[in-house]
């Protein structure tokens, strides 16, 4: 059996469609059907079987798909036992991040590694973690940067490995000119009810902190009229458009005058920031920009 072939039906058993696999591997639908065609001539089984206007995998191709697993493990755990007795670092790290882990964590890491370390090609990707987490399972990306708000766990999927990088405080963002804006002075949750508040949209992990934070600390579903996942749009809609935000100390701006940065009256809440990559052995490129990457989060402290 040809390891590029069994790679489709493992993209194919986890995307669950051909033109999602397509997408993903840079081919067209296609292609991937002939792919897997020709796998079921070398294996001797049917693989797909129809389904609707689609495919599924047969129970022959859920077998041969979780054997899959093992073998394409096993191909990357002996390339990177080969690269690690080369006498310089060489190889491809593709990272992924969140925007502000990609900002102050990701970036200074790649320009780092590419002043210290020629011989590595470094990536990043900018994916939620609900989106990445599936590329990081499938080896499209070597690493990815995650975070957790307290009281809202994120998903831990099995073969995987989390490593807390950063911990940090999170931050009311007002106006100003709000008139709860009194420098130094705590904010409670319970009296921005009347306030219209901006998150990242639904589904995500910001998303359901600023609306928990507001049930459990206020009482109160709050107005999320704004949903955006960059940072600084956020920020430029409590300056223009006088919303409130709830945001992690990496997000924040030095010394900004039109908007007041205060703490949280009730009670402090943080976030962490983990570095996640799949168990197993790592290849000597990936090994050394986790090195770099955690250096860079030790002095952000």
């Amino acid at each position: 059996m040809e390891l590029r072939r069994l790679r489709f039906l493992r993209e194919f058993e986890v995307r669950g469609t051909l033109g999602a696999v397509a997408t993903a591997l840079g081919y067209s639908p296609s292609a991937v059907s002939q792919q897997l065609a020709l796998l079921e001539k070398e294996v001797g089984a049917r693989l797909l079987e129809k389904a609707g206007r689609g495919v599924r995998l047969t129970d022959a191709g859920r077998i041969l798909a979780s054997h899959a697993e093992v073998l394409l493990a096993a191909a990357d755990a002996a390339a990177a036992d080969l690269a690690a007795h080369t006498d310089e670092v060489r190889g491809t790290v593709r990272a992924s991040g969140l925007q502000s882990a990609a900002r102050r964590l990701l970036v200074p890491a790649v320009s780092r590694v590419a002043a210290a370390y020629p011989g590595i090609r470094a990536e990043v990707f900018e994916l939620e973690l609900e989106a990445a987490l599936p590329e990081l399972r499938l080896g499209a990306i070597d690493l990815l940067i995650s975070d957790e708000y307290d009281g809202h766990p994120r998903p831990r999927p099995a073969g995987l490995r989390f490593t807390v990088l950063h911990a940090e405080q999170l931050k009311l963002v007002l106006p100003a000119a709000h008139p709860l804006a009194a420098p130094g002075s705590p904010v409670p949750i319970a009296a921005l009810r009347a306030e219209v508040w901006v998150a990242t949209s639904a589904g995500t992990g910001h998303h359901a902190m600023v609306v928990g934070t507001c049930r459990a600390l206020g009482g109160f579903d709050p107005d999320l009229r704004h949903l955006c996942y960059d940072a600084e749009v956020q920020l430029e809609l409590v300056r223009r458009a006088g919303a409130v935000a709830l945001l992690p100390e990496l997000t924040l701006p030095a010394g900004d005058p039109a908007v007041a940065v205060r703490d949280v009256a009730e009670q402090s809440l943080g976030r962490r920031l983990f570095v996640v990559t799949r168990e197993g052995p790592r290849t000597p490129a990936v090994t050394t920009f986790l090195a770099v990457l955690t250096d860079v989060a030790s002095s952000l402290r």
